[in-house]
């Protein structure tokens, strides 16, 4: 049972055994693609309506605008994978800790070594919070760098988490059906509606949370 439930992430093929499922992340790019090619589409006025909401959303955190594009891009990119993964038979590739954490590494260690190269003075004041005691200051410089480093982690982790246990529910609500009644049948269908809804939300609540934080990381530069 265990086995059968967790198999929806194995991103081994059954061809040839090869790992053929990370290619999933790569579908949202042809997606996107295509819309350019469509004169007003409902689904790239959707997208852009989103976007235009979303840039909204990071302007108001961020003093600087210049890297607004990259975290609009990068929103875009974790939506489409978390949404793309809710149809059957396609891998979802954000509930593995190795795209996430990938992800949320690359992200954090380039924001980092911009910091460290073009605002040296900046990052080691960010170290020390304004007017901690001389006594504490060691301390204080410790907990800052511990706190900086675990950001990858906790970003990748809560995306990850979310998105697995959202497959997972979702995998046991399926098995019911097949293994109930057909009144009971019937009451798990509906709830599995519910439930797709909700991942749908979840779906774009991750992302976007995904995004401000970083903008956050930055916006602290």
């Amino acid at each position: 049972m265990m086995n059968n439930l967790f198999s929806i992430f194995d991103p081994t093929s059954s061809l040839f055994k090869i790992q053929l499922n990370w290619i999933s992340i790569l579908i949202p790019m042809f997606i996107l693609q295509m819309n350019f090619w469509m004169l007003k589409s409902q689904s790239s006025m959707v997208i852009m309506n989103f976007m235009v909401y979303f840039k909204k959303e990071i302007k108001q955190l961020m003093n600087n605008p210049t890297p607004m594009l990259i975290f609009i891009s990068m929103m875009m990119m974790i939506f489409l994978n978390n949404f793309m993964g809710l149809f059957p038979y396609i891998f979802n590739a954000t509930s593995h800790i190795t795209f996430t954490l990938s992800l949320a590494l690359f992200s954090w260690l380039s924001l980092n070594l911009f910091t460290l190269i073009m605002k040296t003075t900046n990052m080691l004041i960010h170290m020390v919070p304004i007017g901690t005691p001389m006594l504490l200051l060691p301390f204080m410089v410790i907990v800052e760098s511990i706190s900086n480093i675990i950001r990858p982690i906790t970003l990748s982790i809560r995306l990850m988490a979310n998105m697995t246990a959202g497959h997972i529910l979702i995998s046991l609500m399926s098995n019911m059906c097949v293994q109930t009644t057909t009144l009971i049948t019937i009451f798990t269908i509906i709830s599995q509606c519910l439930l797709m809804i909700m991942e749908l939300a979840v779906a774009l609540i991750q992302a976007y949370v995904f995004t401000t934080l970083l903008s956050m990381y930055y916006n602290e530069i």
